[in-house]
């Protein structure tokens, strides 16, 4: 079975968009121990400020982790650095130091935007410790990733990456033929997928070899159109598929 990492909320949905999309520390920890007990091993953790904004604020940041670790040990937690149009890279730096967490998001693209920054991105986190997931929309992406290793930038560890199935198709919506743009590779890889084909995208990835991110940051709906009830439900039901298709 493939690794799933569960993104329940994201950077700017809300309850508006699902009354089951966590936005609290108390709604992101009652998602993390229902989507533990689904059958996913990792969260992918967004924190919002007071007004349900997306934050990269330190102190939230440590405050949602603690509890995360009382109430579910056994999950890994990666945090996002993701700058969601509010942030500069300085400030996504600060929040890597500041936290030092196990593991860590970063959007390739969007360091790229501080060029004399990125080093000091991926010097931190392999000072720290911190495991680094790259973030990759495109092949353009890829090419600035396979550079920055080739230049000693990203060093030899760093190697896990996130493919973003259809972030810029229409209607930003994927399909597993998505897949295609960003394999063959010999990193360890994962996907996300948007729009109501997300569960077949994450199929076929694992039927690749991939790991699987799921949840709510991405998908809303089955493949139908229906709404699942929470985040669980999805994760839930992405497990079922994954062990019939093993059959």
């Amino acid at each position: 079975m493939p690794y799933i990492l569960v993104a329940p909320n994201g950077a700017r949905r809300g309850h508006s968009d699902h009354p089951a999309l966590p936005v609290t520390t108390d709604e992101t920890v009652a998602a993390a121990r229902a989507c533990f007990a689904a059958g996913a091993q990792g969260l992918h953790l967004h924190v919002r400020d007071a007004d349900g904004r997306h934050s990269l604020d330190p102190g939230r940041y440590r405050e949602v982790l603690g509890e995360l670790r009382q109430a579910v040990p056994q999950m890994q937690v990666q945090i996002t650095t993701e700058a969601a149009g509010i942030y500069d890279v300085s400030a996504q730096l600060a929040c890597v130091l500041a936290v030092c967490p196990y593991w860590a998001s970063i959007s390739v693209r969007e360091i790229a935007r501080e060029p004399e920054l990125v080093d000091r991105v991926y010097g931190a986190c392999a000072a720290q410790g911190t495991r680094v997931q790259h973030i990759l929309y495109d092949a353009e992406d890829v090419a600035l990733l396979t550079r920055w290793r080739s230049q000693g930038i990203v060093r030899p560890e760093q190697a896990d990456r996130l493919f973003v199935l259809g972030r810029y198709a229409t209607g930003q919506v994927s399909r597993p033929e998505d897949l295609d743009r960003f394999l063959p590779t010999d990193a360890p890889w994962m996907v996300c997928a948007f729009g109501p084909q997300e569960h077949a995208c994450l199929l076929a990835a694992a039927a690749r070899g991939g790991d699987l991110r799921v949840g709510f940051e991405n998908g809303l709906t089955d493949a139908d159109g229906i709404p699942w009830a929470d985040n669980a439900a999805s994760v839930a039901a992405l497990v079922t598929a994954l062990e019939r298709s093993r059959t």
